[in-house]
């Protein structure tokens, strides 16, 4: 007996952008955008994927570190792209600083900006979401608790670091640009499940289904955060510094191992999946917000384009 054909969710993916939507494909990866003047822009990234270069980055574990890094320099590119075609108005006078960037960079400014601001992501994310939670436990320990909790260090710490990254996209989500990114977000699952579901790509049609999507990158990286607490009882360091240190080298681990489970939660509906998938839904309740039209027009604009007309979008369950 066969076995049954469906829409392949693992190679047909998106991202939200600035007033538009990365959708990536089998064998296309595009860009979609809302011009100032209302109207839309598509354009095709050029792809060069590790797991397309190198076979061995297709074995389980290493497929996920290999989407890891292409996701990260995809979404760089097309948030490039959304930044300089979306356009944003300067409504204030270039500062001292703002100058000496511009004169300093020149035409690779923005490049410049977002680098900049990668490194100090990055930074502040380590040190909110790996040093904090250790120095603030060993500080209950020392002071409060004694050595009663020191079993349950990874628990404490675990729970620490998603109050801090639920905090923090709340707080994010306040912002009227990032409410609206979430909203493109909204569209993008939406459109993914509408081209899921074999119906036609239009506005009424994606407006029905759910904006929660099992393989969202937010489920990602919840995944992670829980996937970190059982990493965690295995290293026994309790100095912040040296604790972060070993936590970064497992990184490459839990990102592999994460993306094992999206990728099961993504292929097979049954009540493992629906465990594993549970806590990645709840928070795209911040993540995701209710599109309007124009919005879905951007996302179907983006999925029409990397819909492959020879069926390479079909994998057997």
């Amino acid at each position: 007996m066969g076995r049954e054909k469906t829409k392949c969710i693992t190679s047909i993916g998106g991202q939200a952008l600035i007033e538009g939507i990365l959708m990536r494909g089998p064998k296309t990866t595009e860009v979609a955008i809302r011009l100032s003047d209302g109207t839309i822009s598509t354009e095709e990234l050029s792809t060069n994927f590790i797991r397309d270069k190198y076979s061995i980055m297709r074995l389980p574990l290493l497929r996920g570190i290999a989407g890891f890094i292409d996701s990260l320099t995809m979404g760089y590119k097309a948030l490039s792209i959304s930044v300089d075609k979306a356009g944003v108005e300067e409504t204030e006078e270039p500062s001292k600083f703002d100058k000496w960037v511009e004169k300093t960079f020149g035409d690779k400014m923005m490049n410049a900006i977002m680098v900049a601001s990668t490194v100090l992501g990055l930074l502040l994310a380590i040190a909110l979401f790996f040093v904090l939670p250790t120095f603030v436990f060993n500080l209950i320990q020392n002071y409060a608790a004694g050595s009663a909790i020191a079993p349950w260090r990874s628990i404490i710490e675990g729970a620490m670091r998603i109050a801090i990254f639920i905090a923090y996209i709340v707080l994010c989500s306040r912002m009227p640009e990032i409410h609206r990114l979430f909203q493109y977000h909204g569209a993008e699952h939406k459109t993914i499940f509408c081209y899921e579901n074999d119906e036609e790509l239009t506005v009424e049609n994606v407006r029905r289904h759910s904006r929660f999507h099992p393989r969202c990158g937010t489920s990602f990286i919840v995944i992670m955060l829980i996937l970190g607490i059982i990493v965690g009882f295995f290293i026994p360091f309790a100095n912040p510094f040296l604790r972060t240190f070993v936590k970064l080298l497992c990184i490459p681990l839990i990102v592999g191992v994460g993306y094992e489970f999206i990728r099961m939660c993504g292929r097979h509906d049954n009540t493992l999946t629906h465990i594993v998938s549970a806590p990645g839904l709840w928070v795209q309740r911040i993540t995701t917000k209710e599109p309007d039209d124009s919005m879905i027009e951007v996302a179907i604009a983006a999925m029409k384009k990397v819909i492959p007309e020879n069926g390479e979008d079909k994998i057997g369950l």
